[in-house]
């Protein structure tokens, strides 16, 4: 199968030559999780990239107690799985498919031998990092200095650039974290997400239909001070 065409969307093999994304696609072997599979653990020995073809992953760690942190959600053409390859160290996170998903995933002999081949990628990779650990370093900072409503908002407004689609009564975001996950995302729990959510709605700072969510055009500026 040709995964030339999703390779090219994939941000780190920017800039590679159709034939040098039909070379690395050869590469790639596809496979499936089901539903709240554990495709990689931590402390798991790290032995290969992986490239979402389609679902929805999330990268937790877990406290003593079984408590879920939610790092990052991950959607269709993004990539996990980089850093062990490169620094050789077990994995750091656990990653969970939260839907049916398929990943390409890439050996780490393949993935050496193609940065090899192809340094960019290798910078590509790098500048991925960076902008990773800018986030890292952001919700840390949100965590210190947001109160918890501020820290909801934060969290829709950023999904609302990521994947929002401008509508004419605000930014939709087809498919919206469950309340339990924005609860893991911010370190609170369910039910003060769930009074957050009912707050906002009242104020017009948004509306939920199914598993949607249009967020006002004003919403940042409104809701990082707080319901008051």
């Amino acid at each position: 199968m040709d995964h030339s065409e999703l390779l090219g969307r994939v941000n780190i093999f920017a800039g590679l030559s159709p034939a040098a994304l039909a070379s690395l696609g050869a590469c790639l072997k596809s496979v499936h999780f089901a539903k709240d599979a554990v495709i990689v653990g931590r402390d798991d020995q790290g032995d290969a990239l992986y490239i979402i073809q389609s679902g929805r992953v999330k990268v937790v760690l877990y406290g003593e107690s079984g408590r879920e942190v939610i790092l990052s959600i991950f959607r269709p053409g993004d990539f996990f799985g980089e850093m062990s390859l490169l620094d050789g160290q077990p994995r750091s996170a656990t990653v969970m498919a939260t839907e049916d998903a398929h990943m390409l995933v890439l050996s780490r002999e393949d993935f050496v031998a193609h940065i090899t081949s192809y340094p960019g990628t290798a910078i590509n990779i790098l500048a991925e990092m960076s902008l990773r650990l800018r986030r890292a370093d952001e919700v840390i900072g949100n965590l210190a200095l947001l109160d918890v409503y501020a820290r909801v908002a934060r969290v829709l407004i950023d999904l609302g650039h990521r994947e929002g689609e401008r509508a004419d009564d605000g930014v939709l975001i087809r498919e919206r974290p469950t309340q339990q996950d924005l609860a893991a995302m911010i370190g609170t729990s369910r039910e003060t997400v769930s009074r957050a959510l009912s707050e906002f709605q009242r104020r017009g700072f948004l509306s939920m239909q199914g598993k949607s969510i249009v967020l006002s055009y004003g919403f940042a500026e409104q809701t990082l001070e707080g319901p008051g």
